[in-house]
């Protein structure tokens, strides 16, 4: 997966991302920087992309 392909994540996740992306906007962060802190935010919380639902744990 390239970097900055965000295929990988679920339709939740990138709501998220961009819902935080606005709020940052919004607090006078630029475009870039907003995107940037979102996605990270969004990693942060999920642990980056999508996941499979059981056997996950070992």
């Amino acid at each position: 997966m390239p970097q900055g392909d965000k295929s990988a994540y679920t339709d939740k996740q990138k709501r998220q991302a961009e819902h935080i992306e606005e709020s940052y906007e919004k607090r006078g962060v630029s475009e870039d920087e907003a995107e940037k802190r979102a996605w990270a935010t969004v990693n942060k919380q999920d642990g980056g992309g999508k996941k499979s639902g059981s056997g996950r744990k070992k």
